[in-house]
């Protein structure tokens, strides 16, 4: 083997090790490229010259990219919703209306699981919140532990395959950039895009079929073992009120999902120019909840937000044309009538997340999610530059051709291939987060399968779903490290590990039936975007 291939084998596996110590993920990826470039250069296998382009390439990447441009918009999305009880609504109300039956409980935790996922997307946030409401509740009233521990973890990482999801994005962008380059190798010049909405499409059936492997397993167990997830008594369930209680938590965190994953299904609006509505709509939620007085205002807004989204798409609102008819002058008129009660109820709402405080730290909530966005935001891209120092050192020794060498010389061809990167990803899910393997693993593997004519929405729903799996994976599965930070002491780490057990083979069953049957990822595409 060439000493410059072997050096990429091995600068890999360094990077893997050091992770395994804890090292900070974005210094470890750029401290190791940066290392084996000089041994490289040392060696004359590698040209420092390769650097000149890394400026350029990081301000295209992080700068001027409009899609990444939703990763800090969905966040903070995410982070608001969090932090203004909605999953709190969610858990009682479901709650109460399952909990008559057997595994009712855990049949609601999947479902609230799918509508945070829906509308937060943020893993962390979704394990803590049901693992602080959900898992005393269960406990209390008979549930097994590792059923329990088992059913918060699985749901809790559904916002990493059902859209909006922060994975979804970064995959996409990655997958588009990848998709063109093995098109135009192909001798393909005017390749049809991959766009980030394309992988929200195809991702939607995937995540709604494991949400139903969800509850089908409630049910069996509760079938099985009666004992397990015994039903909430009679007399505990209000009789009057119950309904209005589910219907207003349910209806503005479905109205919020319906109004950025519609708009984006319908082509209304770009992921980035969704996510800036969803941002928008959490901010007034969260003032609306806040304070019940300021209602009026923010009902208001978000009235006039629909108005516009309407006018924008239907009439031209362009002012600096020769000729305006008098319906589109008044359509420009209600627009900006609209825009100053959109400003006015986004102040009303931006007043109530400042002055409120959080219940445990007491911090106000509005510098707490502005932070937490920050924070958040600030570790994708530095980890991005850190992962984009690693890859080039990779390219610059020759690793992107073993890779092909390796993938196209697999016993059984394609599929050879496709299993090799799939068991390759599960494997690396136990060490690095899903951002590191989007951004290093992703951009190696990608381009030799997409020269393989293989569907690029399909490829990209299931890397998701595979990291996803990754989650949940004992020993190292940050979802289960996220749930033993707030489980009671008496649930013990191998009980919560026992739990996941079973939804680690619902989510390889999920892997195997999208594998099979690709039209769950591309039929949905196809007849929305043609």
């Amino acid at each position: 083997m060439p000493i410059n291939e072997l050096l990429a084998i091995v600068m890999f596996l360094a990077v893997c090790l050091m992770l395994m110590g804890g090292f900070p993920v974005a210094f470890t990826l750029a401290g190791t490229g940066l290392a084996f470039a000089g041994v490289g250069w040392g060696l004359g296998v590698f040209d420092f010259s390769l650097f000149g382009a890394m400026p350029s390439r990081i301000f295209g990447t992080a700068m001027t990219n409009d899609t990444l441009v939703a990763v800090p918009l969905f966040v903070f999305m995410g982070v608001m919703l969090e932090r203004s009880k909605v999953a709190e609504e969610l858990l009682e109300s479901l709650g109460m209306l399952f909990g008559s039956l057997r595994g009712g409980i855990g049949i609601s935790v999947a479902l609230v699981g799918a509508l945070l996922a829906a509308s937060t997307g943020i893993v962390g946030a979704t394990v803590v919140t049901m693992g602080l409401l959900s898992l005393p509740t269960m406990l209390k009233r008979g549930y097994d532990p590792s059923l329990a521990a088992g059913s918060i973890c699985a749901a809790g990482t559904l916002g990493q395959i059902i859209p909006p999801s922060i994975v979804l994005v970064i995959l996409g962008d990655q997958i588009s950039n990848t998709y063109m380059d093995a098109q135009r190798a192909l001798g393909n010049w005017s390749p049809e895009p991959v766009s980030v909405g394309d992988l929200f499409a195809g991702a939607l059936i995937p995540g709604l079929m494991l949400v139903s492997l969800y509850i089908l397993y409630q049910i069996l167990v509760a079938w099985l073992r009666p004992e397990s997830s015994p039903p909430i008594p009679a007399e505990d369930i209000p009789d009057e009120g119950l309904a209005l209680r589910i219907v207003q938590a349910l209806l503005p965190p479905i109205i919020l999902i319906v109004a950025v994953l519609g708009s984006i299904l319908a082509g209304v609006a770009t992921p980035t120019e969704a996510a800036s509505v969803g941002a928008v709509g959490a901010l007034m939620l969260a003032g609306h909840r806040f304070s019940p007085r300021a209602a009026l205002p923010i009902r208001a807004a978000a009235l006039a937000l629909v108005v516009m989204l309407v006018l924008a798409n239907t009439v031209d609102l362009r002012m600096g044309r020769a000729e305006i008819s008098g319906l589109e002058m008044a359509a420009i008129a209600l627009a900006l009538l609209c825009t100053g009660v959109l400003l006015f109820g986004l102040a009303v709402s931006v007043r109530q997340a400042y002055v409120t405080r959080q219940d445990d730290t007491g911090a106000r909530v509005l510098v707490a999610v502005m932070r937490s966005t920050m924070e958040i935001t600030a570790m994708v891209f530095v980890i991005l530059i850190g992962a984009g120092v690693f890859s080039l050192v990779f390219r610059g020794l020759g690793g992107d051709d073993l890779v092909h060498d390796m993938l196209t010389g697999m016993p059984g061809g394609k599929w050879g291939a496709i299993i090799t990167v799939m068991a390759v990803m599960f494997l690396l899910g136990f060490i690095l987060d899903f951002i590191e393997i989007t951004f290093v693993v992703v951009p190696i593997v990608a381009p030799v399968l997409l020269l393989m004519d293989i569907n690029p929405v399909w490829l990209g729903v299931m890397m998701a779903m595979n990291l996803q799996t990754s989650f949940l994976t004992p020993p190292f599965g940050f979802a289960l490290f996220y749930l033993r930070g707030v489980a009671p002491a008496d649930v013990t780490t191998g009980q919560i590990y026992r739990g996941v057990a079973p939804f680690v083979g619902i989510q390889i069953l999920g892997l195997i039936l999208l594998a099979a049957f690709p039209a769950l990822a591309t039929w949905l595409p196809k007849v929305i975007f043609g």
